[in-house]
């Protein structure tokens, strides 16, 4: 076995011995850091941690600090931890994976830490999340509410990350790297075999985890559909490099009509003429491993992305009777079923993953498997369907960005792991989708219809989860003689303060912390030359995002009951004159980026009452605002203890005998930074269905930084 540590599979959440699952916990958990130090221990000069060799992520500095500053991240907001190691840093490396549209992946706006600050960083957070473990209550079966979940979140994204950041390494030069016996490559290359197409019978698949299942899963993972799949033949291997460089030398890349309209672009944009990790010199053609450039092995797995894979599918469908394509998830799950035990301690002498075999993707006949070939492992499959939530599907609370944010039609799945899944990537019940044009560790097998058409499940473009459609429903009602708008007027308050102050301040720049789904940030609009709204939850930012593109949103709204109305909104309804200078980010509002500096106005949009230390935030506005500026306060000054530990509230209790406002509370500690303007208040009315209302008084306070 050539890798760098022999891995552990993800540990069950069930046990009859509590003592030995936790030393089972700990001992997953350092393998899991080991592992990811083994990784960028390859990297031989510190520089290469801050260069972009894929413009689409951040820098290596970023994903070496990020996976540790999860596992704080997740813990202050579970509530497990009071104080933070490293504010700066945690800030920095807090979020921005994926190219979503509010992710900021200009290296202008940050100021990377150096390699010494993250490396005593992430021993810091080793220790810590030792001596938890070691102390936490631990009670068998590991439930989703408990410390150890926790645990196992931090350490499964650690493993994800594990790959990515591979992927990135992958496309440095190679004078950064250093090869080392623990990471070697398959050495085997020759001709490959042909492909064939192998008939699979039809059958009827449930597809999710049980809620009981017995080890960790992402969100996304839970959940049912049942689904009906139809006889089709699938390639008995995947596409080998062999393969894909017919499609290649025959054009490929330069018959447009190969490509659907999204490959077109990619195209256009990058000029790609062959896959990203070949290479051609004078007529010879190389790839690009991990640490290596080897000749073209012929025998191994192609490895491109979705659009390349989808436009040889469309080349290849010209050649035979039947409908070429890419599987869909469930056509994939039927090669899968009948591949038993899941458990991949049983099936990894079988599969190139689990970093088992090498440090790369190996030819495409060494792994058989039911007839098949590498239906788990070498390297990720690419199929037809797009990601989205199966019919009972729950975001967790703790992370309620890993899932959602892709349920847009534009993440398609991946299955079956590469030679560098672990864990939770390894088992069968897990679901991984990346953007089309990305490129992981993925190839891809074809399959063969007797009908044209795709038989994937369409995504639900319409947004079902209740706090979310709550939301909606207040900032952009469905009714136009709905009652008065609370983000509309909280916005006019905003509007006519500044003007009171127009003598003394010109506000150009706002920061509208808790936007939510952006109404009150798109009014203010107009007053602005630039806005950062800004919210904690992805869920509520991407409605913003998609409004200010001129997508139409659609969410449900409860009449009673099961009964539901289906509703869909454009912002030129609701705002005529938008100016496109409002910046959806993700962000927390206690432990901010330094890049949200120099506003002429804050504005805090009831983001205290929905902050684990709310005292934190208030604290920590101040070098954030320029002289003479404005601090403007809503909150409905009602705390809870399962958002905010009651010793942080800033007023709803008694000290020392006397009872202590929220006011009294917020008052307290900005009286030495600021100066109280004036207050005032608002109702706000959410729908909880088309009968009953709940009603909220919103206090507002104004505030003025002061000069001195």
């Amino acid at each position: 076995m050539n890798s760098t540590l022999k891995q552990l599979t993800t540990p069950l959440l069930i046990g009859e011995d509590v003592e030995q699952k936790r030393l089972e916990l700990k001992n997953y958990f350092a393998n899991t850091w080991q592992t990811y130090e083994s990784l960028f221990a390859l990297i031989n000069d510190e520089k290469a941690y801050y260069l972009r060799p894929e413009r689409l992520r951040h820098p290596l500095i970023f994903y070496y600090g990020h996976t540790a500053t999860f596992f704080i991240n997740k813990l202050i907001l579970g509530k497990y931890l009071s104080s933070r190691l490293n504010e700066k840093l945690e800030a920095v490396c807090a979020v921005g994976v994926d190219e979503m549209s509010w992710d900021d992946l200009d290296s202008n706006h940050y100021q990377w830490p150096t390699l010494s600050e993250v490396k005593s960083y992430r021993q810091q957070v080793f220790t810590l999340v030792n001596q938890l473990i070691d102390s936490m209550e631990l009670i068998l079966p590991i439930s989703q509410d408990s410390l150890a979940w926790v645990i196992l979140m931090g350490c499964e994204h650690e493993r994800i990350h594990l790959e990515t950041s591979s992927v990135i390494m992958r496309m440095l030069p190679l004078k950064y790297l250093s090869s080392t016996s623990h990471w070697l490559a398959c050495k085997d290359s020759s001709e490959p075999p042909e492909n064939e197409l192998r008939r699979v019978l039809g059958r009827t698949l449930t597809l999710g985890k049980a809620d009981d299942d017995y080890t960790y899963g992402w969100d996304n993972e839970y959940g049912q559909l049942t689904i009906e799949v139809s006889p089709f033949k699938a390639s008995k291997y995947l596409v080998s490099n062999q393969e894909f460089l017919q499609f290649v030398e025959a054009g490929g890349y330069q018959t447009a009509d190969l490509w659907n309209e999204e490959g077109k672009q990619w195209l256009s944009y990058t000029q790609a003429k062959m896959p990203r990790f070949w290479l051609k010199r004078g007529n010879d053609y190389w790839q690009r491993n991990l640490l290596a450039e080897i000749p073209l092995p012929l025998n191994w797995p192609v490895e491109v992305n979705y659009l390349e894979a989808n436009a040889f599918c469309h080349w290849k469908d010209k050649q035979t009777k039947g409908f070429i394509r890419l599987p869909t998830e469930a056509e994939w799950y039927c090669l899968r079923e009948d591949i038993s035990p899941d458990r991949l301690d049983r099936h990894a002498s079988f599969s190139n993953i689990n970093l088992a075999h090498y440090a790369s993707s190996c030819p495409i006949d060494s792994f058989e498997q039911q007839g098949f070939y590498d239906v788990i492992g070498n390297v990720w499959q690419w199929t037809e369907s797009a990601i989205d939530g199966f019919d009972g599907f729950k975001v967790h609370p703790l992370y309620d960005d890993f899932s959602t944010p892709t349920f847009d039609g534009q993440h398609n799945l991946i299955k079956g792991g590469s030679w560098i899944s672990t864990g939770n990537e390894t088992i069968k019940s897990s679901r991984y989708a990346f953007r089309r044009h990305f490129f992981q560790h993925a190839g891809f097998r074809y399959v063969e219809s007797d009908r044209a058409k795709t038989p994937i499940t369409p995504v639900n473009p319409i947004e079902t989860d209740k706090i979310v459609c709550q939301q909606l429903a207040s900032h952009y009602p469905h009714s136009t003689h709905h009652e008065a708008n609370f983000s509309v007027e909280l916005a006019n308050v905003v509007q006519t303060v500044c003007r009171e102050f127009s003598d003394s301040l010109t506000p150009t720049k706002l920061l509208n912390l808790g936007c939510s789904v952006g109404r009150a940030a798109f009014e203010l609009s107009a007053m602005f030359d630039h806005i950062d709204a800004v919210d904690f939850s992805a869920r509520f930012i991407q409605y913003g995002v998609k409004l200010q593109n001129n997508e139409n949103v659609r969410y449900q709204s409860i009449v009673e009951g099961d009964i539901v109305n289906f509703n869909e909104v454009a912002l030129a309804q609701y705002v005529k004159n938008y100016r496109g200078n409002v910046h959806f980010s993700q962000g927390d509002a206690v432990n901010l980026k330094p890049i949200f500096q120099g506003y002429d106005v804050v504005l805090l949009q009831q983001v205290l009452e929905q902050s684990y230390d709310p005292k934190a935030v208030l604290e920590n506005i101040a070098h954030r605002l320029n002289k003479g500026a404005l601090l403007i306060v809503a909150t409905n000054n009602t705390f809870n203890e399962q958002v905010t530990q009651k010793e942080k509230w800033l007023g709803g209790v008694k000290i020392n005998g006397e009872n202590v406002t929220v006011f009294e509370g917020i008052s307290q500690v900005l009286m030495s930074n600021f100066n109280l303007v004036t207050t005032t208040s608002l109702q706000q009315t959410l729908a909880i269905n088309a009968h009953q209302t709940q009603q909220s008084c919103i206090m507002i306070s104004v505030w003025q930084l002061k000069n001195g």
